[in-house]
């Protein structure tokens, strides 16, 4: 139940009795690759308003080519969560990309609002996947146009609630 104080166990089942509005699966293979793009990566949306009726959240995947990268791009008021499948992203940022951490299988990232980001795949051989999710329905996507520092800073992530001693 959710916990906005309202009981929410009398509401009216929609007329199809949620057939078709309740859950539903989107097979791997029919990803809409008509959203906002970002030059040297693959977006394709799975979950979004459009397709399922998402008053709140979207989803897709992302493929970074070998060697490949992104332009500078931020997603305005949205936050994004990168989740890697397989491959190793590099995630440079900040005004001139000046910070840059990197991400394995298995691995989460998180992406605030408004922060000029670029990812890369730092593989040369191996196709970056990556499972996206952003806090709208409709995918934000600002291309910027930044000239990136030489040398970035490593940035390592801190759990403020499970520092290390």
């Amino acid at each position: 139940m959710p916990h906005d104080g309202h009981d929410h166990s009398h509401e009216t089942p929609p007329d199809d009795g949620w057939k078709h509005t309740g859950v539903r699966v989107i097979p791997g293979d029919s990803l809409d690759t008509n959203t906002a793009q970002t030059p040297g990566m693959n977006r394709a949306a799975a979950i979004n308003f459009a397709r399922v009726g998402a008053q709140k959240i979207w989803a897709g995947t992302v493929h970074i080519h070998a060697n490949a990268k992104t332009g500078a791009h931020h997603h305005g008021a949205l936050e994004s969560v990168i989740y890697i499948v397989k491959g190793r992203a590099r995630m440079r940022w900040g005004e001139k990309l000046e910070f840059v951490a990197e991400a394995g299988p298995g691995d989460f990232i998180f992406v605030p609002p408004y922060v000029p980001h670029q990812e890369i795949n730092a593989s040369t051989d191996e196709t970056l996947e990556c499972v996206l999710v952003r806090s709208d329905n409709e995918a934000v996507v600002v291309n910027l146009d930044i000239e990136p520092v030489e040398k970035p800073e490593a940035v390592a992530w801190v759990d403020p609630i499970h520092k290390a001693p």
